[in-house]
């Protein structure tokens, strides 16, 4: 079994040819490599936050196994921390702090990562306030972005910079960097704005998570701010058939897309993308993107 040395810490590596994602051949061994080659911009965005894992040691079209408790056989150095306001009993989460821990969870197949929108240490105290932009049958990310500028213009009246990733899925996540505020408090600003951008736009949006309601709509997801609810990370891969990435876009990008492809990335595409343009998230770890720090949710 190979072996690598990370941060001082030696770490057993596992059937590295495995093939995760049959369409494409991509496997296990790629994984590792593209979250090492991306840590440096992943790990700030990770920082603090109590890890859930999608695994797939069989691959993406195998079983899959959500993960919030410390999986047996986790190292000692790795990072974990008592989280209690997620359930009636307390969880010991990881916390991915380095890149050997990155590199360990992927070893795990841990292909998808998930965070709350708070930090261990001020739990369900959010730091960020997030929508998901879920279009429904008949609509794609495309039509996400009539409600996504709505909502950059709605919430910029309140003085919050809301900053666009493609969720590595079909959909669109804003997200902003926020004063730390009780999470129900964020959750219940984000479900106003869902509400009234569905009643602004009622052709194009639907605030209710009822399904039969979002043919040819788009979801405007307020409940992932609940303290309970993760977002999946930027940069993290996804578990479609192909490698997708959850990737931070500019504003000017997402406008000038002609189709959803244009919106879609792979993990191959992620290297060159942030040599070329950095991290399009770094303004949520530096304040609230407009020099004039985090905002802060009314009420």
């Amino acid at each position: 079994m190979p072996h690598t040395e990370i941060g001082g810490h030696r770490l057993a590596l596992s059937n590295l040819d495995k093939v995760l994602y049959p369409a494409t051949g991509f496997t296990k061994g790629e994984a590792i490599h593209y979250y090492a080659s991306i840590a440096p911009v992943l790990l700030p965005h990770l920082d603090g936050r109590p890890l859930s894992f999608l695994r797939y040691p069989d691959g993406v079209e195998g079983e899959k196994f959500f993960t919030k408790h410390v999986p047996p056989g986790t190292p000692d150095w790795v990072t974990r921390r008592k989280i209690t306001v997620v359930s009636r009993e307390p969880l010991h989460q990881v916390l991915i702090q380095d890149e050997a821990t990155l590199v360990w969870a992927a070893n795990l197949a841990a292909l998808e990562l998930h965070t709350p929108q708070w930090q261990s240490d001020h739990q369900a105290e959010a730091d960020r306030l997030v929508f998901d932009l879920d279009p429904g049958e008949g609509a794609d990310i495309l039509d996400c972005r009539r409600i996504a500028d709505w909502l950059r213009e709605r919430t910029g009246a309140d003085g919050l910079t809301l900053l666009p990733k493609t969720s590595g899925s079909k959909g669109l996540h804003l997200i902003a960097a926020i004063e730390r505020t009780p999470s129900d408090q964020v959750s219940a600003y984000a479900k106003k704005l869902a509400q009234e951008a569905e009643a602004e736009l009622p052709e194009h949006a639907v605030s209710k998570m009822a399904k039969n309601l979002r043919p040819g709509k788009v979801f405007v997801d307020w409940s992932q701010n609940n303290q309970a609810k993760t977002t999946a990370a930027p940069y993290t891969l996804r578990a479609k058939e192909r490698p997708t990435v959850s990737t931070p876009l500019t504003w000017e990008e997402l406008a000038a897309a002609r189709k959803p492809q244009d919106l879609v990335f792979v993990s191959s595409d992620l290297p060159p993308r942030i040599d070329e343009c950095g991290d399009l998230l770094a303004l949520l770890l530096e304040g609230g993107g407009d020099g004039s720090g985090r905002g802060r949710i009314p009420g």
